[in-house]
Formats: C-alpha cells, structure tokens, sequence
C-alpha cells in the first residue's frame, strides 16, 4: 500500500474515532470524519469501498501495527514466553484504552452473520502480529495451534476488558494471566496423550492425530 494512502486512511480514523461511540461505525460519521480529515466522499470511497466494515478492518490493522512498534521498544527476549504474550495483550488493550467503546462497537458490526469472516480474518491477523512480536518461528503444526489457543485467550479478555473499571485494569490483567496459564498447560497434557496414544494399535484415530499434532 502507498503510503500517501495510508496516511489518509490512518487521518480519516483519527478523526472518526472520537464520534464512533456516539454515531457507531456508519457511513454518516465517516462523512463528518471526512470533512474535518479533509478528504472528499471520492477519496473516502477509494480508501474504504466497503464503507464500514473497511474502517473498522483499518482499526484493527491499525492497533496491530502501533502494537507492535510500541513493543520494540520493549526488551521482549529477555522475558519467558508466557511473559512476552501476555504484554503484548496488555500493550495492545493500553493502545485501545482510549477508544474502548469504539472496540465495542466494532465487535458489535462484526458479530453480524456477513461480517463473521471478516472478524475471524482480523482476529487472526492480532494474534499472528502477537506471535510475530513474541519471537514465534514455529512453521509446523504448532504455529496455527499457538494462534488458535491465543485467538481465544485475546477474544475473552477483550471482552472482560471492556466491562473492566478496575484501576490500571488489574482485574484484566489477573484474567489474562490465568487464562495463559490454561493454555500452558495444554502442550504438557498433549504430550501425555502422544505416549498414551503411541501404545494403541496403528489404526485407531487417536493414534494418528497424536502423531500429526
């Protein structure tokens, strides 16, 4: 993407993100937006053809990206693993913080029936960008079966956070951690079931799906 295009989308949810919370995700507040973004309803609809749905995509890419450079600057590797994922959950929430009803109701218009896939496909490119950050190089199974238990660790704190009034969201951050801790376990009681099911006779399933995870 040119960079010029970039700027002007990053311009235009800058300006819509402070009336989201009163006018939603709608075509109407990206107009306003546009006016004081100085953009025009032609540029608008290059930038965003699917109106919307396109913004709020833009919103999620958009966190991503300014989570990961906040992380860098962050001495991620001298931290466990556990450790690395679970700050850059936190760095990402800090980054929503300010347009946390802005967050509720982009999960709003992607809970529709149309939007399901896309939600999914940003969903996923969150916690791949969390990986990424956290040093993951896995190109086998692991590497979709790390983002499927994180894609649910995000999805549910995400939802916690947004209820969260605690001070500096420590309630969130217990959350986090004990759903992380979860998760974690789950490799030591996967390889249990790989010697469990290394004894069964070749053709049962169970063997064969040990062997491919």
């Amino acid at each position: 993407m040119a960079a010029d295009a970039r700027q002007a989308k990053d311009a235009l949810l800058k300006a819509l993100l402070p009336d989201v919370p009163f006018d939603g995700w709608t075509v109407a507040a990206m107009g306003k937006a546009a006016e004081r973004a100085g953009l025009d309803a032609t540029q608008v609809a290059d930038l965003f053809p699917a109106g919307p749905r396109d913004a709020v995509a833009w919103f999620s890419r958009w966190a991503d990206r300014e989570t990961l450079t906040a992380l860098e600057t962050l001495e991620l590797p001298k931290m466990k693993v556990r450790e690395r994922i679970a700050t850059a959950v936190r760095t990402r929430l800090a980054i929503l913080a300010p347009h946390r009803e802005a967050v509720r109701r982009s999960l709003a218009l992607l809970a529709a029936p149309q939007n399901l896939v896309l939600g999914a496909r940003l969903l996923y490119g969150t916690v791949d960008a969390l990986w990424y950050a956290a040093g993951d190089t896995a190109t086998d199974f692991n590497f979709y079966t790390k983002r499927g238990l994180l894609a649910g660790v995000y999805a549910a704190t995400t939802l916690y956070w947004l209820d969260d009034r605690s001070a500096e969201q420590v309630e969130t951050t217990a959350f986090l951690d004990r759903r992380l801790a979860e998760v974690m376990a789950i490799p030591r009681v996967t390889e249990r079931l790989k010697v469990w099911a290394g004894r069964l006779p070749d053709p049962f399933l169970l063997a064969r799906l040990a062997r491919r995870r």
